[in-house]
């Protein structure tokens, strides 16, 4: 089969199976993501060679406690509140919680951004391993999910508005790169990326963002006159933070003598390969909701 029209196949299946489970129920999206956490996982062990069984049940359990948790958050709470008298102690406990998932990622993140910049790290440590595994793969699956919440309840424009974001970008650093693109932005990790497509990317991820606000996301009243300025600064967020996501990956693969992931997806590698911009932008946009939440 041609090249192209594998890639195009398998990028098709891939796009409508995200946007149904996403749109069909909150149920399904949960139950996808935990299975392209499973396979993320598993891509990311064989990347760094380590044993896989033990971060994959890790990974399974952590994320089907914390989002089924933070999904009936509502339900549990009252019942609880019901049975043992008791006020806003288990909404208070969940939010610690998530400020302190929030933190071992953002952390783990800034680590991955140094680790992207020290040229000299050719080997990684177990414990580096074991941490990045944590903080860089498993944890922003749990804040994607979370994502979807927005402010209130789960809103799957929400998820849908921050893939387009993240196409757009990709697309068009693609295309202003491949065009007028003459300065390299990290050419020992990846000699294709340009200034100029880093820049291209953002400018459109930005038009995206407006086009989002404008047409797609339904905001609530108070949001209304303050929704353009939230979509294009989450198109900047992505823009920014995709790329260096992107990049921290083929750090990875570099060090690993790889070119792609994994091969579940024929013509574009593996999960991680296309999930790689969204997984570090997840912990980030959740702390810009948090930040909006706090303001409102």
């Amino acid at each position: 089969m041609n090249e192209t029209l594998k890639r195009g196949i398998s990028g098709a299946i891939y796009i409508i199976l995200l946007l149904a489970s996403i749109l069909y129920s909150t149920e399904s999206f949960f139950i996808l993501f935990g299975i392209f956490l499973i396979i993320a996982v598993y891509e990311f062990c064989n990347l760094i060679q380590i044993h896989k069984v033990f971060p994959i049940l890790f990974a399974t359990a952590l994320y089907t406690i914390v989002t089924l948790v933070s999904h009936y958050n509502k339900i549990t709470t009252d019942t609880i509140n019901q049975v043992f008298n008791t006020d806003l102690e288990i909404a208070i406990n969940i939010q610690q919680l998530d400020v302190v998932l929030l933190v071992i990622a953002l952390v783990v993140s800034i680590k991955c951004i140094l680790f992207l910049f020290y040229d000299n790290i050719q080997k990684i440590s177990t414990s580096s391993k074991y941490l990045y595994l944590l903080g860089y793969i498993i944890l922003p699956f749990v804040f994607i999910t979370k994502i979807s919440f927005g402010i209130n309840d789960y809103n799957p424009k929400i998820i849908i508005g921050l893939f387009i974001l993240i196409w757009t970008n990709d697309t068009f650093a693609y295309i202003v790169g491949k065009s007028v693109g003459r300065t390299k932005l990290f050419e020992k990790i990846s000699p294709k990326k340009t200034i100029e497509g880093f820049l291209g990317g953002i400018v459109f991820a930005i038009l995206a963002g407006y086009l989002i606000s404008k047409y797609y996301i339904k905001a609530n009243p108070e949001f209304s006159d303050r929704s353009i300025l939230i979509w294009t600064s989450i198109a900047v967020i992505v823009g920014i933070a995709g790329t260096i996501g992107d990049l921290i990956e083929s750090k990875f693969k570099r060090i690993a003598g790889v070119k792609d992931s994994g091969s579940i997806m024929p013509g574009h590698g593996g999960i991680l390969d296309r999930l790689d911009s969204v997984i570090f932008v997840a912990p980030i946009i959740f702390l810009f909701y948090q930040f909006l939440n706090y303001v409102s």
